[in-house]
């Protein structure tokens, strides 16, 4: 199996890495960061959705985030996302486990990280 998506997840890898790097981190601070309200939290959503970032670069990006200005709720909205919801990975994991399935387990989790991250804020 690992030979069948090893092409599809090499060009998924690089394309995220090729993406992000054209981001300036400044644009990150400005649409996370605090006073963004509520947009941030949809907007850090989306970027976590989207990005394709490995766990041992996503928690020191968090750290820096969060030195920045980020606050805890917008964090965790987007290393939930990040970790759980695979848009670009989606038709790699549709090819194993179907459409539905593959869309309900990327929908729920998307939900599930807004839960996380409005519980956050509440809490914190």
């Amino acid at each position: 199996m690992l030979y069948g998506i090893f092409p599809d997840l090499i060009l998924i890898i690089m394309a995220a890495s090729v993406v992000l790097s054209l981001i300036p981190e400044q644009i990150i601070v400005d649409y996370l960061g605090q006073g963004s309200g509520i947009g941030a939290i949809a907007t850090a959503s989306l970027i976590g959705s989207v990005a394709l970032i490995p766990g041992f670069i996503a928690f020191p990006l968090a750290a820096m985030l969060k030195d920045a200005g980020v606050s805890l709720n917008v964090l965790a909205v987007f290393l939930t996302t990040l970790m759980m919801v695979g848009v670009v990975t989606f038709p790699v994991e549709m090819k194993f486990f179907g459409f539905k399935a593959t869309l309900l387990r990327n929908s729920l989790s998307f939900v599930g990280a807004i839960i996380i991250g409005l519980l956050m804020g509440a809490l914190l």
